[in-house]
């Protein structure tokens, strides 16, 4: 008589990591505009990304257990050709490691005007850089614990030395353990804020199941979307999995962890629009980031709630801060064919020249919108191809063996990768101006 299955034992993990890069501040300001703008309307494209997000990492994470490899070092395995090969590189480090330099400046920003808020701000200067992250509402504010003399430039040097002493370390457990605590506190505190200000359940779940898009609601669904379904989160996930799991019977507790860990991720999106969108849509309201929703919140839900989101942003922010470097680290290194070690001097060399970078704009107040339209171009070419050789390689038996795709797999990431396609070319388009 056989034994009965043993059930994996689900422990969240490397998919917290994922949740972890792409819950930052834009994430926030994007589903801050999406609710104070087009109300519940939205949210089924959220419930989109998020399945949408699954399917790709599931791909990307039994790459990464079956293969042993990541996905920038199966990207560099697969091109034989010398020209395929450097311009896959070239796509990838501009898209990745410099669209990771640029979108540094607003994660500490955003960690840091999270913290401003909770604890008051003092000196005006500030303000330059508050405006350089598009909220400048928060400078000189009034905080929880104000002192009067902390500014916004302490707060990003803070910011920068956790993600540096954390990443310095080198230990991915210890890496793990501190961004599963974030995901966990950004839950919290911003499902809270949203019971705080009541929603409308029908109105809520009709957004969340009834597809709709409101006149001139187009371009920001298709930033909630390109917020949550990225190309770096592909390579962060295919080498992140490796340091947990590393054979075929891993694959139910990895897939575990995919599905909580992204369903998780999505609620908290889904919180900031609902919170949005029952405090301030159709009231006129001025609302241009998340930031900005922490003040006013305050008026309409009490003090307490403008402090709990206060936190939740502060918590976006040095979760991206601190895997934006990692992800750009791992698919650098992997495409160039480096030792993908977080102890090594060339993967410390591309995460310090990110954080540096960040640490660098934020501090002197610029607004890095060349490097970041760059970026944005560049991820807009690079999703669907990643999308198109994630789903090539996932049906070869010679590198997947007997875990290649099933045809509802196949049709789920062919459906994915027109979406894809069609994201990229609109994004495109809207960065040059055409659309």
């Amino acid at each position: 008589m056989s034994s009965p299955r043993k059930r994996p034992k689900f422990k969240i993990g490397p998919g917290a990591l994922v949740t972890a890069a792409f819950i930052g501040p834009g994430t926030i300001t994007t589903c801050t505009l999406a609710g104070a703008s087009f109300g519940y309307a939205l949210l089924w494209g959220m419930v989109f990304s998020v399945a949408a997000t699954i399917i790709l990492q599931e791909m990307a994470a039994r790459l990464g257990i079956i293969s042993h490899k990541g996905l920038g070092e199966a990207l560099r395995a697969h091109f034989s050709k010398p020209a395929a090969k450097l311009f896959t590189a070239i796509l990838v480090i501009s898209a990745i490691t410099i669209g990771n330099a640029a979108f540094q400046t607003g994660n500490l920003l955003g960690a840091s005007l999270g913290l401003e808020t909770l604890f008051g701000s003092g000196a005006p200067a500030a303000s330059g850089a508050a405006t350089a992250a598009g909220s400048a509402a928060v400078a000189g504010s009034p905080g929880l614990f104000s002192s009067g003399i902390l500014t916004l430039r302490f707060w990003v040097a803070l910011n920068a030395a956790i993600a540096f002493i954390l990443l310095f370390v080198g230990s991915y457990k210890l890496l793990e353990r501190f961004l599963v605590a974030l995901v966990i506190l950004m839950s919290l505190t911003f499902v809270t804020t949203a019971i705080i200000v009541a929603p409308a359940l029908p109105a809520l779940l009709k957004g969340m199941f009834v597809p709709s898009i409101p006149s001139g609601a187009v371009l920001t669904l298709v930033g909630l979307i390109g917020t949550t379904v990225v190309p770096y989160n592909l390579f962060l996930h295919a080498s992140a999995v490796q340091e947990r799991w590393h054979s075929p019977s891993d694959l139910p507790a990895a897939r575990w962890d995919i599905s909580v860990s992204m369903i998780l991720g999505g609620v908290i999106s889904m919180a900031v629009i609902i919170t949005a969108a029952a405090a301030f849509a159709g009231t006129g309201t001025s609302i241009a980031s998340g930031t900005d929703m922490a003040q006013q919140l305050e008026p309409l839900a009490g003090r307490w709630a403008k402090y709990i989101t206060s936190i939740g942003l502060f918590a976006a922010g040095i979760s991206s801060a601190i895997t934006a470097p990692m992800a750009a680290a791992y698919a650098t290194a992997g495409i160039m064919g480096w030792k993908r070690d977080l102890r090594s001097a060339r993967f410390r060399m591309v995460w310090m020249f990110i954080l540096l970078a960040g640490v660098t704009f934020s501090m002197l107040g610029f607004k890095p919108v060349d490097a970041i339209l760059f970026a944005q171009v560049a991820n807009g070419i690079l999703l669907p191809v990643i999308a198109v050789y994630l789903l090539v390689v996932m049906n070869s038996r010679k590198i997947m063996g007997d875990n290649v795709n099933t045809l509802l797999s196949n049709i789920l990431g062919g459906i994915v990768v027109l979406t894809a396609t069609g994201l990229g070319i609109r994004s495109i388009l809207h960065v040059i101006g055409i659309i």
